[in-house]
């Protein structure tokens, strides 16, 4: 028995999808929890509950019809399971990639700032601007524009050693 939101031709938000992200889930929930909870509102194609350090209380479900996803979004976000509530998101790609591509940055930011000893001016550490994301902006320009220019001039001090200037 699933609660179904078909009603004719309801036009979804764009960012509705069958993937859902969900945050906050005890450590220990079972895939028979995740099913017996997510279950209620639609077959289920998959579910995938996070093991590592990083992905430790989270999980992907994925339903096999977009209204029941919807559905669940709309009925589970705020649900308690064993005193946590859930957080429930439809999964983003483009969100989960630039969380991806600012690790990438940083980690070669790093690598750059070991390999020649360099230190950015106007900044106590990268690594501090990097982590502050957009609480901290230095300019106008957005977080993503000044890591870029940091990059950039990284990049720049590099060539410049390759050459023996300093």
């Amino acid at each position: 028995m699933s609660i179904s939101l078909r009603k004719g031709n309801t036009r979804l938000p764009p960012e509705v999808n069958r993937v859902l992200y969900v945050r906050n889930l005890p450590f220990n929930i079972t895939s028979e929890e995740m099913y017996d909870i997510f279950g209620k509102y639609g077959a289920i194609r998959q579910i995938r509950i996070g093991t590592n350090k990083d992905t430790r209380g989270t999980a992907f479900v994925v339903y096999e019809d977009i209204y029941d996803a919807k559905t669940a979004v709309d009925h589970l976000s705020g649900f308690n399971v064993a005193n946590r509530y859930l957080i429930v998101l439809y999964y983003q790609p483009a969100k989960m990639n630039k969380k991806i591509d600012q690790k990438k940055k940083e980690e070669e930011i790093t690598k750059l700032q070991e390999k020649y000893g360099l230190h950015i001016q106007n900044m106590v550490t990268l690594s501090s601007f990097v982590r502050s994301g957009a609480r901290h902006m230095l300019t106008s320009h957005s977080f993503y524009d000044q890591l870029g220019k940091v990059m950039i001039d990284l990049r720049e001090q590099e060539g410049n050693l390759g050459n023996g200037e300093e």
